[in-house]
């Protein structure tokens, strides 16, 4: 029988860690409705640059248009853009991005592309660096904002805009976590360059909101609202044409789009760290009730030792 002054530290180390899991928890959940707060607060500027995009595209096609982040040309490079996070202790977030990059990656290079790689995070430049003899790094980004703002966007616009643009790489995919649920996040493969407008502000756009639930956090899933910005006046005169205005709103779009996928990544990192640690915290409660039990057992077991031992001794 294990000693009982070992196994009362044991149920002591338990229940503290338990307790660091359930503030790591609670962390998570405050941050995961900033998250959401952000999102809502980045939509009204996403559609109403959907409203004048739809409106320019009612005059003139965008495949017709001489816009440079429209035109497809030749594939020969493809950049893979990962998103994972700076820290650990989220369950399989960052492993299933790093999982999907690298069979991506490999399927590029089966079908004769050469990939590179933009690193998000230092989850995944710490894997790809240690492997940089099988994988091109082009850059990396590292410690941006819990809750991904535009200034982090920008930076990381920018770099793929301008190697896009410079004819460096052919084609831009994003690899980043669609939030499904709580327990349910997707890595998903999406083309940010060349540009598609047409998949702005999308039916299928989701709204996530934090809420209590039989005294237990959970998350809502539903659809976001409908772009209620009012439409463009068909005959609106625009001072530059329509050709102008479209190289200069369609950085904005591509930063949207990155923004989004960026929030998304950083909802489903916050909501698997809520989930890995009220996990956490359940199998501590969990533990520390079978170290009570095997306690309570090694305790009556010295007491009935002790008996016998006086009992022998008294018929001695």
């Amino acid at each position: 029988m294990a000693n009982l002054k070992d196994i009362r530290d044991r149920i002591v180390s338990v229940k503290n860690t338990r307790k660091i899991t359930e503030a790591m928890r609670l962390v998570a959940a405050a941050k995961v409705r900033r998250a959401q707060e952000q999102v809502l607060r980045s939509r009204p500027f996403a559609d109403r640059l959907a409203r004048v995009l739809e409106n320019i595209q009612s005059r003139i096609r965008f495949e017709l248009a001489d816009a440079p982040l429209l035109k497809t040309r030749e594939v020969n490079r493809i950049t893979l853009v990962a998103v994972t996070g700076d820290r650990g202790l989220c369950g399989g977030y960052n492993s299933n991005i790093i999982k999907r990059t690298e069979q991506r990656y490999s399927e590029l290079q089966g079908k004769g592309f050469k990939p590179d790689l933009v690193l998000i995070g230092r989850k995944a430049i710490s894997y790809f660096q240690n492997r940089s003899s099988i994988y091109e790094i082009r850059s990396t980004f590292a410690e941006l904002e819990q809750v991904p703002t535009a200034v982090d966007a920008e930076s990381i616009t920018n770099e793929v805009l301008a190697k896009f643009l410079s004819q460096d790489t052919d084609r831009v995919e994003i690899i980043y976590t669609k939030f499904i649920n709580l327990v349910s996040c997707n890595p998903v493969v999406q083309t940010l360059l060349p540009l598609d407008p047409q998949g702005i502000a999308s039916e299928e756009d989701e709204i996530f909101r934090l809420t209590t639930k039989d005294s237990r956090l959970t998350i809502e899933k539903d659809r976001g609202p409908a772009n209620d910005q009012p439409a463009l006046p068909s005959d609106i005169v625009f001072e530059q044409s329509p050709e102008q205005l479209l190289n200069a709103l369609l950085p904005l779009y591509l930063q949207n789009q990155l923004l989004r996928a960026l929030q998304e990544s950083a909802a489903s990192e916050l909501a698997s760290r809520m989930t890995a640690m009220n996990n956490a915290s359940d199998n501590a409660k969990e533990l520390a009730k079978t170290l009570t039990l095997d306690y309570n057992k090694a305790r009556q077991a010295a007491i009935t030792q002790e008996i016998l031992e006086v009992v022998g001794g008294s018929c001695a």
